[in-house]
């Protein structure tokens, strides 16, 4: 990492945005003042992810270096991770295929982690894994994993096309060896794709959005009991009121 360090802050550090912040975060130049936001740049999970994937391409020089869909949702970022070499495995800018990996390959996973399915597929090819995800959507995963076990519905309130609830989803499905089946297996996940069909009766919400939720999900069973987990990039506040209002509806059917 530290070999690494200086190449990634030339990308991706800026000495005026740091100058900015030590001075409070605002520079005024004549009649001109710029205010810059408190969250600003890239959270550690994301600066972790790059470094990490620089860092691979340092150690494993003689080897072949792909990367399960975007490191981040950021195209400056992606560019300079493909100029590395590092080939895309998955989405719209796919250059390679999974089933071409070879055990000597290394396959770098993004911040926000993987489907369970696509992992053991790359898996499966005996490939080395640099696992770059984010501690706090593997937090996601371990209360989504924990409503599983408890057969307790976990609604995401994130996007449903997202890589991250995609992976989220499918922790909260079990294993991804198996095809869910509503009796082998009482796990359901359900994604928030906005706020207001939470405000309609749970059939509402399943006729509202068919395509964001698991196969076999009956809202009449599925329910009864209800977990809330989020995509780890939206607004606490909006998860919240997301869990205020599915709590509502439930109390009210």
């Amino acid at each position: 990492m530290a070999a690494v360090q200086e190449q990634v802050e030339s990308h991706y550090r800026s000495d005026v945005v740091e100058g900015v912040r030590r001075n409070g975060g605002i520079i005024s130049v004549g009649d001109v003042t710029v205010r810059l936001a408190k969250q600003f740049g890239f959270c550690y999970g994301v600066e972790r992810a790059i470094d990490l994937a620089y860092a691979a391409r340092k150690v494993f020089q003689d080897r072949r270096l792909f990367i399960v869909g975007e490191i981040i949702h950021n195209p400056e970022v992606n560019e300079q991770i493909s100029s590395l070499g590092i080939k895309n495995l998955t989405g719209r800018n796919k250059q390679a295929d999974i089933s071409e990996l070879q055990p000597d390959d290394v396959v770098i996973l993004p911040a926000f982690g993987t489907e369970l399915s696509i992992l053991q597929q790359i898996k499966d090819r005996g490939c080395q894994i640099v696992d770059t995800t984010c501690g706090d959507v593997m937090s996601v995963w371990k209360r989504v994993r924990k409503y599983a076990s408890e057969s307790v519905t976990s609604i995401i309130h994130g996007k449903a096309e997202h890589e991250e609830t995609k992976a989220t989803s499918s922790r909260a499905l079990g294993d991804g060896k198996r095809p869910l089946s509503c009796r082998a297996y009482p796990r359901r996940y359900r994604l928030r794709l906005r706020l207001h069909p939470a405000r309609r009766r749970q059939t509402g919400v399943s006729r509202q959005i068919p395509r964001a939720h698991s196969a076999g999900f009956d809202p009449d069973v599925h329910l009864k009991t209800v977990g809330v987990a989020n995509q780890t990039t939206m607004l606490r506040g909006e998860t919240e009121e997301v869990q205020r209002r599915v709590r509502q509806a439930i109390r009210r059917s």
